[in-house]
């Protein structure tokens, strides 16, 4: 008798270590992050010019995401802008960039090579379209460019893009009525100064420091952009939808506008990748991007603007799984 109960004591006392080590993984599992790896690997982030908003951003976002996954090494690699980055990520030669509305819109719309991958993370800040001019010049609107030379940015450009769409809603042929100067934000400001331009477009966020940096050495000026060049822009039916009117503050450029708001043409900046990109990756990526928007604008002040209300609508791409997944997480 007293053995078959010792067997039975000895068989519940197993059983019961046994439920408690249950017990006891199961609160292992919910309290310590097993499996939860952190994103790791290499990444290329496809700026733009090195005097711009893209590569001034990329620069602490990349010192943000050194913080935020330790694993992951960000390289950053230059470009002409908008698109010379949607045409690197979408070959794999970049995996992140940022690029605007308009011009993904075209890429689309042109059928480029592996537009259909093309995904969204988040919309960023606007763009503001700032035509420069001598602070005595005689051109007052885009008309008055006829003849004249203009800086109309790098052929892979968005600034491209929009300078020769506003040159033709405006009756100037880009091609015939100016002399074009296809340089970027990089040097445009040296040669209006020098006298070798007379007019120079751009399109970036505000205060865009080249800009800044030539107001304080040299007069300058920054041409109306008037609404109805919008309509102009939203009448020719080539992926013109994005623009928007605006008006750039007064204190924009200080010494260039003399206290005086200027009407001008913007359009949004997205963070780009493709459905090719690891989803925890992208989730990671765009949750930095987020988190880091007032560290990042204490420098680059357009990242002021990033707003995690407005950040979900990457129109005209979808969003990609893993900003889905950080979209979700952070809903109230």
């Amino acid at each position: 008798m007293f053995p078959a109960l010792s067997r039975i004591s000895r068989r519940r006392a197993l059983q019961g270590s046994a439920a408690a080590l249950v017990v006891f993984g199961l609160l292992l599992w919910w309290l310590l992050p097993f499996g939860a790896t952190s994103p790791r690997g290499t990444l290329t982030f496809s700026t733009g010019s090195q005097s711009g908003v893209y590569q001034r951003y990329g620069v602490l976002l990349k010192d943000a995401l050194a913080h935020d996954l330790p694993d992951v090494k960000i390289d950053l690699r230059t470009s002409e802008g908008s698109q010379q980055n949607l045409a690197r990520v979408a070959a794999g030669e970049a995996d992140f960039t940022i690029a605007t509305a308009d011009a993904v819109a075209k890429y689309k719309r042109d059928g480029k090579p592996g537009a259909a991958r093309l995904r969204g993370c988040a919309r960023l800040y606007d763009d503001y379209v700032q035509l420069i001019v001598p602070r005595g010049s005689p051109v007052m609107s885009v008309r008055d460019l006829h003849d004249k030379r203009v800086g109309i940015g790098q052929e892979g450009s968005g600034v491209r893009l929009v300078a020769e769409r506003l040159l033709r809603a405006s009756g100037i042929d880009p091609t015939r009525d100016i002399t074009p100067v296809p340089a970027g934000i990089d040097t445009v400001p040296g040669r209006l100064e020098a006298g070798e331009l007379d007019a120079f477009f751009w399109s970036g966020g505000l205060p865009t420091a080249a800009i800044e940096e030539l107001s304080a050495r040299f007069q300058i000026r920054l041409v109306p952009l008037e609404a109805d060049l919008v309509e102009k822009l939203h009448a020719t039916g080539e992926s013109t939808s994005y623009y928007r009117s605006a008006v750039m503050p007064a204190d924009a450029y200080l010494q260039a506008q003399s206290g005086v708001p200027v009407p001008t043409v913007a359009v949004a900046n997205l963070l780009v990748t493709t459905d090719r990109m690891d989803p925890a990756m992208t989730e990671g990526f765009t949750r930095t991007v987020i988190n880091s928007r007032d560290r990042i604008g204490n420098t680059v002040h357009p990242a002021q603007l990033v707003d995690l209300r407005t950040a979900v609508y990457t129109d005209p791409l979808p969003l990609h799984e893993g900003a889905q997944r950080y979209y979700r997480s952070v809903k109230p």
